[in-house]
């Protein structure tokens, strides 16, 4: 019989937490709408969540729905706050610029948590289900995965494996140790490096002119 043993939630909860944080910081010119809707919006269902300590595989589907949307929210956020940001960074003054490279900063890190939080809730069908210690096919294979013996006994990716995979994949814009098998782990990898390369290449164009 398979062992359960439960994930715990709070690493989860809080990266939703330091995404909301980072995007209050922003200059109301990289937001949408008034500043205080987007947190108000991930704060009301987030309390509850967090109420549970653990997912569980016999959780109810209404919080892995719940945990998704917020992700997504979250995701299309900070699109447009990308999309936001290329636009002023090739338009402001010098003055101007250096702030919004400040911001984009916040919008990469963003980029890179939220992804991480991607990839803990897709792998396996979210950690729900890999807590059950079922035998499931993997939508992102881990070195200790192939490799058993570098890994203690019933090894498995926590959240911050699926971070430091997300950071990785943001900085080098492909996988580094941990490899996507699906399609739709592909599309993750590929949408993350996307946002991250777009940042980081106009911040770089926009350094040198200021530099100059």
């Amino acid at each position: 019989m398979a062992t359960v043993i439960p994930e715990p939630r709070w690493p989860a909860s809080l990266a939703l937490v330091a995404c909301v944080g980072l995007y209050i910081i922003l200059p109301n010119r990289l937001v949408v709408g008034p500043h205080w809707l987007l947190p108000v919006i991930v704060a009301l269902p987030l309390a509850p969540l967090s109420a549970r300590r653990h997912r569980h595989p016999d959780e109810s589907t209404w919080i892995r729905h719940a945990t998704i949307g917020l992700i997504a929210l979250m995701t299309l956020a900070n699109v447009v706050s990308m999309a936001l940001l290329v636009h002023h960074l090739l338009n402001s003054s010098v003055s101007q610029g250096r702030k919004l490279i400040y911001s984009a900063v916040a919008v990469w890190l963003t980029n890179v948590i939220v992804y991480g939080l991607w990839f803990w809730e897709v792998d396996r069908g979210g950690p729900h289900r890999r807590a059950s210690g079922e035998k499931l096919l993997a939508d992102i294979q881990f070195p200790q995965m192939e490799n058993p013996g570098l890994a203690p006994e019933h090894w498995r990716p926590h959240f911050t494996d699926y971070l430091y995979t997300s950071f990785a994949n943001g900085t080098s814009f492909a996988p580094a140790d941990a490899m996507p098998l699906t399609l739709r782990a592909k599309l993750l990898f590929t949408s993350e490096s996307l946002v991250s390369l777009i940042t980081i290449a106009i911040v770089a164009a926009r350094a040198v002119n200021i530099l100059k």
